[in-house]
């Protein structure tokens, strides 16, 4: 673990972290967070940014491409990414700098659709807009790789589950930032990490989950994807942290989607941060693990 990833840990609990923990509404949640990406989540140079739609259902979107390859895209994958924030925040504008490096890294095209959040829009408006996002996207032809972070990593994975059940044609793989993935926060390091996690107060992580569900069953795959069925699926690479809150969410999907014969990787590293890749261009660990996500991208992509 690194100084600067120290020191970020230290921050973030003293600021951040005591900051969800009072905060009251999702609005303020929402403003703090675009405030926070502006200051803190740099997109790399030479990457354009254009506002979308998609499909019938006009999906609002956020479409990111690396200028220096342009030309290349057409016949490459494309990225779908959801973006996390518990939802009930987060915007393609949070996270577009993330997805920059990649999409600059990887030399690919990327979305990531403005998906309805809580409580305004409750379950299961984020997984019917995902749903309606792969539909305008599965025909690239290059093939998609579906990704996702936190609360957009549960719902990649649970699109995933969807896009195995209705038959659709496959991704070429899902990829997930510390992905939420049991809504009815039965994984042990839920309470044990309570403290040690740097970023996420549990508490309130039960109090946004009620909020975007609504009196809906916890259970259902869609808001779930731990109880979800992945039989034909592609493979998933994840990533936690050890002292996460949601580590058992990545460990326990891992083992769930390896019992049913998916090719899993899942990379556990300690001590850093929740969605720690988000910190670009501040702790090493992030460069190193975009890094090793883009090996990965880069040998479906030549499959």
């Amino acid at each position: 673990m690194s100084k600067r990833a120290r020191l970020l840990n230290v921050w973030l609990r003293q600021t951040e972290k005591r900051f969800l923990d009072r905060a009251k509404d999702p609005a303020t949640l929402r403003r703090h967070m675009e405030r926070t990406a502006r200051v803190f989540f740099r997109a790399p140079r030479g990457v354009e940014f254009n506002t979308i739609s998609l499909g019938l259902a006009q999906i609002p979107a956020e479409r990111v491409t690396a200028l220096s390859v342009v030309g290349g895209i057409g016949g490459g994958p494309m990225i779908l990414y959801l973006h996390g924030g518990g939802y009930l925040f987060g915007s393609p504008r949070t996270h577009r700098a993330l997805v920059a490096h990649l999409a600059v890294r990887t030399g690919l095209l990327a979305v990531l659709p403005r998906y309805r959040l809580g409580p305004e829009h409750p379950f299961p408006a984020a997984p019917d807009d995902a749903l309606a996002a792969y539909y305008a996207v599965m025909d690239h032809p290059g093939g998609i790789i579906l990704g996702g972070d936190s609360a957009g990593g549960g719902l990649a994975l649970a699109l995933l589950a969807q896009i195995c059940a209705l038959g659709l044609r496959q991704p070429l793989g899902t990829f997930c930032f510390s992905p939420l993935t049991d809504l009815t926060f039965s994984g042990a390091s839920f309470s044990a990490n309570a403290k040690a996690d740097p970023l996420l107060p549990a508490h309130r992580a039960i109090e946004m989950a009620q909020m975007y569900l609504q009196g809906a069953v916890a259970t259902d795959p869609r808001a779930s994807p731990i109880f979800a069925d992945f039989t034909g699926a592609g493979p998933v690479w994840m990533t936690a942290a050890t002292t996460e809150i949601l580590l058992d969410d990545a460990e326990r999907m891992a083992d769930h989607l390896m019992m049913q014969g998916i090719d899993v990787t899942c990379v556990i590293e300690p001590n850093l941060p929740h969605v720690w890749p988000l910190f670009h261009g501040l702790i090493p660990e992030a460069s190193q693990t975009l890094a090793e996500l883009t090996g990965w991208i880069t040998s479906l992509s030549r499959l």
